[in-house]
């Protein structure tokens, strides 16, 4: 776990900021790539390197910060829609309904879609809670995040290579 620490530190706050209104739009393409370049300069600094990092080593930090992202924003996510019986598909169920309607599908499958919308709404607003709501959030959490999670590592790792090169230091 050591190992790995700061990809959970900055997992976290990426995590966090996976449910602020705003910020949530910008999760994927900012906040999770950018939580795993800290996520690696919180290594180098926690283990005094200062030398060249290995593309492994960060699309690994960048991998985990995207997975403990993933699994703290879900959770987050899911606990506030259990308090509030409310959240993003409760907002736009009509939207969503006008939206399903307007899709070329065959009128058989359109009726399935909504009555798993009305079941998913309705488990929202009764209970807080939704098997398929939830199951969704987590899939879609875990890819997301960790895609983004590690492109951003691998990115982190070369502007940080490339600022040892522009500085001379090559240990």
């Amino acid at each position: 776990m050591k190992k790995y620490l700061s990809s959970f530190v900055c997992g976290f706050g990426a995590g966090v900021m996976q449910i602020v209104p705003v910020a949530k739009s910008f999760s994927c393409c900012l906040i999770i790539p950018a939580a795993a370049y800290l996520s690696i300069l919180l290594d180098r600094k926690s283990t005094g390197s200062t030398g060249r990092i290995i593309l492994s080593r960060g699309l690994m930090l960048g991998l985990f910060t995207g997975l403990y992202a993933a699994l703290f924003g879900s959770i987050f996510e899911l606990l506030i829609t259990f308090i509030t019986k409310t959240n993003d598909i409760v907002s736009a169920f009509p939207e969503l309904h006008s939206m399903i309607s307007s899709f070329p599908i065959s009128e058989e499958l359109r009726e399935q879609i909504h009555m798993m919308l009305n079941n998913v709404y309705d488990d929202i607003k009764n209970y807080g809670f939704s098997w398929l709501y939830s199951f969704s959030v987590i899939l879609n959490n875990l890819a997301v995040n960790s895609i983004f999670g590690s492109l951003g590592g691998l990115v982190g790792v070369q502007i940080i290579n490339a600022r040892i090169n522009k500085s001379g230091r090559h240990n």
